[in-house]
């Protein structure tokens, strides 16, 4: 083969790849933004610290993936949009910094810390999708919070909490949006619901 069909068939390829790569959907990435939140002033926890276990999942499996449903056995994922990062680490880092933004405890930790806590936050995540049922589009969220006393073992309180949010588009960055929202709400709650 000579040398200038050599260098055409070359020019070619990397024609085509450059015109293939280029026609590629693009992905959208979303993330979950730590919401404000007021410090506290007077608490039972200003002295104890509290670890934040990483969430878990009793439906679909969390990752960065974007689920959405159309019917109850009806589920997918979004192909050209997902989350920043796997949705358990989202979780867990909204909460870390929610209550250590609130100064609630002396010190917040992460489940991969290896100091000792005086309290463990466990989460269960049970519903976190886009919920479309027609023409009417909601985020929702549905986490069972688990406060437990470390140093007995024995559990404090628990509760669930669920949200749905009506989206301000049918899409996956509507999705996000809504879910921002709730995160919101959440906080604010757990935050009561703490104290």
């Amino acid at each position: 083969m000579s040398r200038k069909k050599l260098q055409i068939m070359v020019m070619i390829m990397t024609a085509a790849g450059v015109i293939g790569c280029s026609k590629a959907p693009v992905l959208n990435m979303y993330s979950l933004a730590v919401p404000q939140v007021q410090q506290e002033t007077t608490n039972s926890y200003k002295d104890k610290s509290i670890k934040v276990s990483f969430p878990q999942s009793i439906k679909e499996p969390m990752s960065e993936k974007m689920h959405f449903s159309y019917a109850d056995n009806d589920r997918g994922i979004y192909q050209n949009a997902q989350w920043s990062n796997n949705m358990s680490r989202l979780l867990q880092g909204i909460i870390i910094e929610v209550l250590d933004r609130s100064r609630l405890f002396k010190v917040v930790l992460s489940d991969m810390s290896t100091l000792a806590e005086n309290y463990r936050l466990e989460s269960t995540v049970f519903d976190l999708e886009h919920m479309v049922r027609g023409t009417d589009s909601y985020a929702v969220v549905s986490v069972q919070f688990t406060l437990i006393n470390a140093d007995t073992g024995t559990l404090v309180k628990s509760k669930r909490f669920s949200y749905q949010e009506r989206t301000p588009m049918t899409d996956a960055k509507g999705y996000a949006a809504a879910t921002n929202s709730i995160m919101i709400r959440l906080s604010d709650d757990l935050l009561k619901w703490i104290q």
